[in-house]
């Protein structure tokens, strides 16, 4: 029973946060990216251009479009794919409606363009990091991606870059060059921090290497910089005598105490470094 109930709170604080992230996201919209005509890509940014050429209430247009847009991933990607985003696609809009006017309040008016932009897009990354994290989707433009993955076998990335490109440059024929450029700022902030939420801040460097010198190089990061490490055999065409990797995950602050101190042991030395966000467990 315990489980159940566990599973209720939890299930019930997911949608609080949702509608938290949704009133937040439509208080920038109304704040940031319409007043100051920031055509951004996505669904906003779209109903940006729509309102300037054809007189189109914004809320209106994003749950008209999302819902279509919905009704097509209901069919095409099924009630899995489709389902997480019922809700934000219902209550956006109602948000932004409810809070159209918040951009005549004095006090929270801005003049400089270009710091409204940076805090449209850091908070836009925010919501969207948040929302995927917690296992919901905004719907629009990713779900016309998602659809189109689904049909033709693109790339979801591809064609969300591309699909936002187009809503850039429907900004640049209703608002000229500087709405697309700060709306290219906005999505590289909201891409950039949504990750940062999604992976979190890589506080290590995992290397792998393949050295002449394993024994050097081994005994240079255990007993020098107090590190473990293990090696594995990677595929070579010399199977009489494979070459071993070593690999080994250390603080970021040490990062350039490995990487000089094994080129010095070995001047030929090939290493790999990525970041890592998650260690769990040890071996």
């Amino acid at each position: 029973m315990s489980k159940i109930k566990n599973k209720v709170v939890k299930n019930v604080f997911r949608y609080f946060i949702l509608v938290v992230m949704m009133f937040i996201s439509a208080i920038s919209y109304n704040l940031f990216l319409n007043p100051n005509k920031i055509v951004s890509g996505g669904t906003n940014g779209l109903s940006i251009v729509v309102e300037e050429v054809f007189g189109i209430n914004p809320a209106i247009f994003i749950l008209i479009f999302s819902v279509i847009i919905l009704i097509f991933s209901f069919i095409i990607l099924g009630i899995d794919l489709s389902a997480g985003s019922i809700v934000a696609i219902l209550i956006y809009p109602f948000f932004v409606s409810i809070t159209s006017g918040v951009s005549t309040i004095s006090f929270l008016q801005a003049d400089d363009k270009l710091l409204v932009g940076i805090f449209a897009g850091i908070i836009s990354g925010i919501v969207t990091g948040t929302v995927c994290k917690i296992g919901f989707s905004q719907g629009g433009i990713i779900q016309i991606s998602q659809i189109l993955n689904k049909i033709f076998k693109v790339s979801i990335a591809k064609t969300n870059f591309v699909l936002n490109v187009i809503v850039l440059a429907l900004g640049v024929y209703a608002f000229g060059l500087p709405s697309a450029l700060l709306g290219t700022i906005v999505l590289f902030l909201n891409s950039y921090i949504a990750d940062r939420i999604l992976l979190g801040i890589s506080s290590n460097k995992t290397f792998l290497i393949i050295t002449t010198e394993e024994e050097k190089v081994k005994e240079y990061i255990n007993k020098k910089l107090g590190h473990g490490v293990s090696v594995f055999y990677v595929n070579d065409n010399d199977t009489k005598n494979p070459r071993r990797a070593i690999m080994t995950v250390i603080p970021t602050r040490d990062y350039y105490k490995l990487t000089e101190g094994v080129k010095k042991i070995d001047k030929n030395v090939f290493f790999v470094v990525t970041d890592s966000y998650q260690l769990e467990g040890g071996f």
